[in-house]
């Protein structure tokens, strides 16, 4: 079992955790992106490699590549849940290389795509906060007891400005409490 250190430790088990709660927050809204944005396979080869990694793969340049191609292709989107999309897509590939330091900035490498997927979900039913907040209700209940422990080796995530970091402050605070 390899393990990466930094001011605590994180095993390559305890990141595939991570790694999986974060692409299948990303694929639920890969059809966002697919649909606004026709024939740009970036998100999807993100994802891809995520899964990859997920399932056993060693993690190497592929996930790294693809994420910054991901959010490059965020920045390109032009709808914000597209934008939202992409980024999840992003972030799940770059889980494989979630950092073992004790910065609340990382807390968003592991809730952000969870958050994003509800705030794309409120877009899509016309901006209702309700429906974000349900989806952050389901993303706290798919949340493994690894996934938390590791997430409670991290301050908090930084304090919330826009609606996504509000939705993350929230499950972030949820899953917390559920230790």
């Amino acid at each position: 079992m390899t393990i990466v250190s930094g001011d605590f430790e994180l095993t390559m088990d305890e990141l595939r955790v991570v790694a999986r709660y974060v692409a299948e927050s990303a694929q639920d809204v890969l059809p966002v992106f697919e649909e606004a944005v026709p024939g740009d396979l970036r998100p999807r080869a993100a994802i891809d490699a995520a899964w990859e990694f997920v399932n056993g793969a060693r993690r190497t340049k592929l996930q790294r590549v693809t994420s910054l191609d991901a959010h490059r292709a965020a920045r390109e989107a032009g709808a914000e849940a597209a934008r939202l999309a992409a980024r999840s897509a992003g972030d799940a590939a770059s889980a494989a290389y979630l950092h073992p330091i004790a910065k609340a900035t990382q807390v968003g490498h592991i809730l952000r795509a969870a958050a994003s997927a509800a705030r794309v979900a409120e877009l899509n039913a016309g901006g209702d906060p309700a429906v974000g907040d349900m989806m952050i209700d389901q993303a706290r209940q798919r949340a493994t007891p690894t996934l938390i422990a590791v997430l409670c080796r991290y301050p908090l995530a930084p304090t919330a400005k826009t609606r996504v970091a509000q939705l993350m402050s929230t499950l972030d605070a949820s899953l917390r409490a559920s230790r």
